[in-house]
């Protein structure tokens, strides 16, 4: 009897160590609940080697953290550099990892936790603190990239009986567009010709010659790159030679035919356009007509089987997802 009494006692003190469904919670947790976490060992003491709250490297430190919620990460930062997915700046989430080089050794050296608002945390020569990333004067010019290791969390605003779903899902995990710091997605916000600029050159990673010289589009603004690369390939061009229009509103007939431009959809349709695919509102004779058509036969998401495409109207965030998706695919 004393022995069965001592294993009880032996199986509940395990339990309490770890608990049932560890793995499944640390699934479900939040970015908000890694970062909270990691910021509990602010100011421990940097320890060569160190993997414990007595003391961390920077590798270490990241491997600490990520276990408790049930994700493994290499042990050298070098190593976590080569998992996850790269996450381009403009697009960095809390609790995304970032990287940086030439530190104590050349090449990737260190690692911290993106908290946001350009702030990160990590194990420091001086312990674990919190430093800005772009414009610090140490951390700045060595900073190498991002990496999202985190498990894809859904957004709140977008169930899964929504059309837009697997495609925002998708663009998502592979850090082409991302939600909002609530976890919102918000599907029917328009976007504008600059981030839609910005979104479509993750997927086709163009590069450019020669910067943009777009007045409404400073060197200094993040689309810059981006939209430079989109005029450069004729895919989405400026107004004229001095003007872009980043902030206005692009519309679904400028979708189309950008996403026509990007991925030669009509090309590659032509097939499978007939009567019953055209729009009731786009005659054969309208110059988009061709690009518009395309993209409904291509549609893998039924965001675009309707009666009339609406040429004019702004582009929502779930219709240029859907689009870029369907095109990718």
């Amino acid at each position: 009897m004393k022995k069965i009494l001592t294993l009880f006692l032996a199986i509940a003190m395990l339990l309490m160590l770890f608990p049932i469904g560890m793995g499944n919670q640390a699934h479900a947790s939040t970015r908000d609940d890694v970062t909270n976490y990691a910021l509990k060992f602010k100011g421990v003491p940097y320890l060569w080697a160190g993997t414990t709250p007595a003391g961390f490297d920077c590798s270490g430190y990241i491997l600490y953290v990520f276990n408790q919620f049930g994700i493994a990460l290499p042990r050298t930062s070098e190593d976590q550099y080569k998992v996850g997915i790269p996450v381009p700046g403009d697009q960095l989430q809390p609790g995304d990892l970032v990287f940086f080089k030439d530190t104590y050794k050349t090449g990737i050296s260190h690692t911290g936790i993106y908290l946001g608002n350009n702030q990160f945390v990590s194990a420091a020569s001086n312990g674990i603190t919190v430093d800005k990333l772009t414009g610090h004067p140490y951390w700045g010019p060595r900073y190498v990239g991002a990496k999202r290791i985190l498990p894809f969390k859904q957004f709140t605003d977008l169930p899964k009986e929504h059309l837009a779903y697997q495609a925002v899902q998708d663009l998502a995990e592979k850090a082409v567009i991302s939600g909002f710091q609530d976890d919102s997605f918000r599907p029917d916000l328009s976007i504008t010709r600059g981030q839609a600029a910005a979104m479509l050159n993750r997927v086709l990673k163009l590069k450019v010659s020669t910067p943009s010289t777009f007045k409404d589009v400073p060197a200094t603004h993040a689309f810059a790159p981006h939209v430079a690369a989109m005029n450069q390939a004729g895919i989405l061009r400026g107004y004229d030679a001095s003007t872009y229009g980043v902030n206005d509103e692009l519309t679904r007939g400028q979708l189309a035919v950008i996403m026509d431009r990007a991925f030669k959809l009509s090309e590659k349709t032509s097939s499978q356009v007939h009567t019953a695919s055209l729009y009731q509102d786009v005659p054969s004779s309208y110059w988009m007509s061709g690009a518009i058509h395309a993209l409904k036969a291509a549609d893998r998401t039924k965001v675009f089987q309707t009666a009339n495409y609406d040429v004019a109207k702004p582009t929502t965030r779930a219709e240029f997802s859907a689009a870029v998706f369907s095109a990718m695919n």
